[in-house]
């Protein structure tokens, strides 16, 4: 139960290093972490490197303070006169933990403050690039995967400050404490290096047999807390109850969790085995190490005071050391996800929507399509336009009709500057698009896509984001809900406009399907953009309210207002002033809905098709005034000119097509 996801990239990252890699990188890893630390706030930067830089000079005095009130203690006289030489080197060393404790605080203060600051400007420098590309690259496998990943180089930058922080840290104090062991006698380096090896090797071998343990049952833990989560969620809660699910889940949940229990138990086991060796090997090496110090006593080569230093040292920088190795490997794995983040910058540069370009006519005539060729990337399908040619006189009512995948969403998406034609041209009067400057051209857009986004706003907010750089007007919001005749849904939310529609959070609301349609039509009349763009903008509604919708789209061309709409049905087409038919990425038709009518093509079958649906004896009919499946309530509609009478309703049954290929009331 494994996949390829962002965080799963570099899992075996760790497993990688062992300590020869990890001196070799180490510097490098630094540097990466100094630069984000730099990026986000200099002054707390330098604290933390003058601090750390501190410490281990710090520990290096107190190392050799320590050396020197030994060898006052231990040299001839009375037990006064000692004290009293030993006095400066305790003072000393008690002036130097103060110090240490200081820089201590700085450090950690620093620290916590770099840390949010280095997360949120790495966040913000991912949000901002993955909100400036192209919609291409958000559909692109490898861009995608890439911003998938990225998404956890702003944590692991976050982490890599505080593990560099201690890092730095380990690496100064074992520094100073082997520099004071080579002072004291060159031999003591050695023994400091072989006392810490055991340990160190432990250390890392069971992080790692943990790590590969912990990306082996990674989904077998998910699964479990999913499982375990299931019992409480309101959305299973009734099916549980009546169908007694309950025990069943219980059941799968205790199974799993006794797997992940007997997996922990044999990585204790290995542990302690692991722990066992490197002691044993710790206690020969501190045998050999002791048994050293004790022949250089015994030979005179040694005072005592520097043998009690040097264990101190030993000690000191085992510990260092054993930190060390735990978190240069920690920091190497962050930094891989740091990687992909700066990866991520120079992608999104290649994918950027570009800057600048011609103007676009004030007030232009019409929008032609020459020979427009299209293909998603990564599809191997027929393109999803082929040589479209066609004209949108603006301040009309434009329809585009055609099955599923016959290229219409393709279209509008090329128009409104989503994508780029691989061939061919669309011009704006005598302007090509892919000259004009891309922010120009979309801020003559509204759109209300079938899938708009339902943002967890109030909704004062999400009418106002169709044009967020507006300053927010009641007189703009209010005209906007009339326009969409969404008054009604705004009058019977709690709170107003100042409702929260996001259900999960205290005092949210939620709204029907057909409710958020009108607010999806009321954010692109506030938008009020010259183009407006409605894919299936009934698709959610009653037949009542259908009808009023597309009276006032009706009106907003009466006002000038260029309306390119996209439907399945196509008798709420009849009012349009140009229909486009197209057929598997082909402009097949073209024409006022009478003259297709009359034309006995494709818009004519497909008409027909709907309309014969609710004839007297169709199979299937539904009842007047009630939906059934895949259709929707009939109403009155004289036969269309050019359709044979047997192709029409009968009384009382609309031609008005639905979404799915059959009528509804509203023609």
């Amino acid at each position: 139960m494994r996949y390829d996801t962002g965080w799963a990239q570099h899992e075996e990252a760790f497993l990688q290093m062992n300590l020869r890699v990890m001196v070799k990188r180490l510097p490098a890893l630094l540097a990466s972490s100094f630069r984000l630390a730099w990026q986000a706030d200099r002054a707390a930067a330098r604290i933390v490197i003058a601090a750390e830089l501190g410490r281990g000079v710090a520990q290096a005095v107190n190392l050799l303070a320590v050396n020197s009130v030994l060898a006052r203690l231990m040299t001839q006289g009375s037990m006064e006169a000692r004290l009293r030489g030993a006095v400066p080197a305790l003072v000393t060393v008690a002036c130097v933990m103060l110090v240490a404790a200081l820089l201590r605080a700085a450090s950690t203060y620093a620290t916590g403050r770099l840390e949010p600051k280095v997360e949120r400007v790495a966040t913000e420098q991912y949000l901002e690039r993955a909100a400036a590309v192209e919609l291409a690259a958000i559909e692109d496998d490898a861009f995608h995967k890439l911003l998938d990943t990225a998404q956890y180089g702003a944590a692991s930058a976050r982490r890599m400050i505080a593990i560099a922080t201690r890092v730095v840290n380990a690496t100064i104090s074992l520094a100073a404490a082997a520099g004071v062991l080579t002072v004291l006698h060159p031999v003591l380096l050695p023994l400091l290096v072989t006392m810490t090896l055991p340990s160190a090797w432990a250390a890392l071998t069971i992080a790692r047999r943990r790590y590969r343990s912990f990306h082996a049952w990674v989904q077998h833990a998910r699964a479990g807390r999913l499982i375990s989560s299931l019992l409480t969620e309101t959305r299973a809660a009734p099916e549980i109850r009546v169908h007694g699910v309950g025990p069943f889940l219980l059941r799968h949940f205790r199974s799993m969790s006794e797997s992940a229990e007997a997996e922990q138990a044999r990585l204790a086991r290995l542990a302690a085995r692991t722990g066992l060796i490197a002691a044993s090997l710790t206690g020969l090496a501190a045998t050999a190490t002791y048994a050293t110090l004790g022949g250089l006593l015994l030979l005179g080569a040694m005072s005592l005071a520097v043998a009690g230093t040097a264990v101190i040292a030993i000690r000191t920088g085992s510990s260092n050391l054993n930190t060390l190795v735990l978190e240069v490997n920690e920091l190497h794995e962050n930094a891989l996800f740091v990687g992909d983040l700066e990866r991520l910058y120079v992608k999104a540069a290649d994918w950027a929507v570009p800057s600048g370009g011609s103007e676009l006519p004030a007030e232009p005539r019409e929008i032609r399509f020459e020979k427009v060729t299209f293909s998603y990337p990564g599809r191997d399908a027929r393109p999803a336009l082929s040589e479209v040619s066609l004209s949108i006189p603006t301040g009309k009512i434009v329809a585009l009709v055609g099955e599923n995948g016959s290229g219409k969403t393709t279209l509008v998406k090329l128009l409104a500057g989503l994508y780029s034609p691989q061939q061919g041209r669309i011009w704006w009067d005598d302007v090509d698009a892919a000259d004009a400057e891309r922010t120009r051209l979309t801020e003559r857009i509204a759109m209300v896509a079938q899938d708009f986004k339902r943002w967890p706003f109030t909704a004062r907010v999400n009418i106002a984001i169709g044009r967020p750089g507006a300053e927010m007007s009641d007189g703009r919001l209010d005209a906007s809900v009339a326009e969409a005749g969404a008054g009604d849904v705004v009058s019977g939310l709690p709170r107003g406009l100042d409702t929260l529609l996001a259900r999960s959070f205290s005092g949210g609301h939620e709204l029907s399907g057909g409710q958020w349609q009108r607010l999806g039509i009321a954010r692109a009349a506030y938008r009020k953009g010259r183009i407006l763009i409605v894919d299936e903008p009934t698709a959610a509604l009653d037949a009542r309210a259908e009808l009023e919708v597309f009276e006032k789209i009706r009106a907003l061309a009466g006002s000038g207002q260029t309306v390119i709409l996209i439907t399945h049905r196509l008798a709420s087409v009849r009012h349009a002033d140009l229909v486009h038919v197209l057929d598997a990425g082909r402009l097949v038709e073209s024409g006022t809905p009478e003259e297709l009518l009359n034309s006995g093509g494709v818009y004519a079958e497909l008409y027909a098709l709907q309309a014969s649906q609710f004839a007297e004896g169709a199979p299937g009919r539904g009842a007047p005034g009630r939906e059934v499946p895949g259709r929707e309530a009939p109403g009155r509609e004289a036969p269309a000119k050019g359709v044979p009478a047997k192709e029409m309703p009968a009384k009382g049954v609309p031609a008005q097509p639905s979404r799915n290929g059959h009528p509804t009331k509203g023609s």
